[in-house]
């Protein structure tokens, strides 16, 4: 059978049950999302039962981070080795006995090991589950398709912090890896039984070992500058400046070497696509901010308005009802507007929310702060679908899979970029706004002194330390205020990209 051939039947061919094959697939991108923050509310439990350090109990999300990065782009050429259902199922799988592992594992090295193997093969897991949804919806119900995908995405990462607190609390760290298990397993079952029969192109594609340790070099060194960056005072440290060189030297290399290779293993021709091009640097850019806004608000309800990591996480739990809620509607009518102004509608609503956000003060109540967390889920909700429709819309069928895993590298590591400046420039602004409020607090100010005097019941060390609390608490809170404002801004830069992508956003015919 021909090539071609073979892609028509493919994108022909409808599985018994459309809605069971979505609820498998659905289920394995949902396990895969809340695996990237279920364990990180585990992190002190964990470090304490290893007897390691915190900073040592780090590397448990940042070797999944890394080998995640370094796997997403080699999605088109496994697609193109294996097939997209046998590269689903054996992905799916191995996430599921890495998992197993992880939850068995007896020390910090084991972990870590096991860690790394689950983000390595949890990279073709979305863009693959992307194509297949795509390829067993009908075109004009293939926004529906996209708009379920978004949702797990997003409900996901919500329910990490608050299901990894309580099974931590509940039970122990490990079932954060054991409830992996029986997920893995049934979306398997599901898909396999669901998907028998489908039809797969496959090529004798040839490995491009070159490009692979380039790209390993490059992305590893870079995650592991954008990682342990702010830990390391940045360029200040020695390992920092390194790794920087690594990262370039390694990164710039690649780039030429794929652009010239016969058969790269990342396509980096994809970016001919006008849409494509547009698409991923608009969701590169907004779900950085996103990303960083999702990272920097829990940390700041806990750091400095003291809530505990349950409350935190029902503080922002918000955010995932109207996304839930509207994702049917969008998938429906989402295609009878212009997708440029509905991403637009949406960074307009995301960046209101963050400048609404940098006027906080320590003294916000919870239902203000959950207010504006349901009004970010409205934008959030207006925003994945058309996206990822604009960028997957001028690629051919047989090139979905691999654009997928392209611009979910580039988002993955667009985040990482965009939390460990964001956590810098929180820390450094926080530490200048501490000495200036400092200076203004002097010991000679008569005012001052009768606050001191107040609320220290004339003990003046108490009344020193209560002061130095509440100077560190405004300091984060202007830091954090000042953040937020730089995040709408990028919300609003945002904007701007995505009009160079034109209409009309459907899939390419077939071939």
């Amino acid at each position: 059978m021909s090539g071609a051939a073979s892609q028509a039947q493919a994108s022909a061919f409808r599985p018994p049950s459309v809605p069971l094959a979505t609820l498998g697939l659905a289920l394995a991108v949902f396990m895969q999302v809340l695996d990237g923050t279920i364990a990180n509310v585990a992190l002190p439990t964990i470090a304490g039962n290893l007897g390691v350090s915190p900073n040592q109990s780090a590397w448990v999300v940042t070797t999944f981070s890394v080998s995640n990065a370094i796997a997403l782009p080699l999605t088109g050429f496994l697609v193109r080795r294996l097939g997209q259902v046998p590269l689903f199922l054996g992905a799916t799988l191995a996430f599921t006995v890495a998992s197993l592992l992880c939850g068995l594992a007896q020390s910090l090295e084991m972990l870590v090991l096991f860690r790394a193997l689950q983000g390595a093969v949890a990279g073709p897991m979305i863009p693959t589950t992307q194509a297949l949804m795509l390829s067993i919806y009908p075109p004009e119900k293939r926004g529906l398709a996209l708009s379920l995908i978004a949702m797990v995405t997003v409900v996901a990462p919500i329910a990490g912090p608050l299901l990894g607190g309580w099974v931590t609390d509940s039970y122990s760290w490990k079932w954060a890896f054991f409830i992996n298990v029986p997920v893995g397993l049934f979306a398997c079952a599901v898909v396999a039984a669901q998907m028998r029969g489908r039809p797969e192109k496959t090529e004798p594609a040839k490995v491009d070992v070159v490009g692979l340790i380039l790209l390993v070099i490059g992305v590893g060194a870079l995650q592991l500058v954008l990682d342990k960056g702010n830990e390391e005072d940045w360029f200040n440290s020695s390992f920092i400046v390194l790794s920087t060189i690594v990262a370039v030297f390694g990164i710039t290399v690649f780039l030429v070497w794929e652009l010239t290779e016969k058969n790269p293993i990342v396509n980096l021709r994809l970016f001919a696509h006008r849409n494509f091009a547009a698409g991923s640097i608009t969701l590169m850019l907004s779900y950085s901010a996103f990303f960083a806004v999702n990272v920097i608000v829990p940390l700041w309800l806990q750091k400095t308005l003291g809530y505990t990591a349950m409350w935190a996480g029902l503080a922002v739990a918000p955010m995932g009802i109207l996304p839930v809620l509207l994702t049917p509607f969008m998938g429906r009518y989402a295609r009878r507007f212009n997708m440029r102004l509905l991403v637009c509608t949406a960074f307009a609503i995301l960046a209101t929310t963050s400048f609404l956000r940098s006027g906080f003060v320590v003294q916000i109540d919870l239902q203000h702060i959950a207010t504006l967390q349901l009004l970010q889920g409205l934008g959030l909700a207006l925003f994945i679908m058309p996206i990822n429709t604009i960028l997957l819309s001028d690629l051919k069928p047989n090139e979905i899979a691999a654009g997928s895993g392209l611009s979910t590298f580039l988002r993955t590591v667009g985040a990482s970029f965009a939390v460990s400046v964001t956590s810098f420039l929180w820390d450094r602004r926080a530490l200048r706004h501490h000495a200036h409020l400092t200076e203004a607090a002097s010991s000679y100010d008569p005012a001052t002194r009768q606050a001191l005097a107040a609320v220290g019941h004339g003990k003046p060390l108490i009344a020193e330390t209560l002061l130095n609390q509440t100077i560190n608490l405004q300091a984060e809170q202007i830091a954090f205020n000042e953040v937020s404002f730089a995040l709408g801004c990028i919300f609003l830069v945002a904007i701007g990209f995505v009009w160079l992508a034109k209409p009309p956003f459907v899939p390419k015919p077939k071939p």
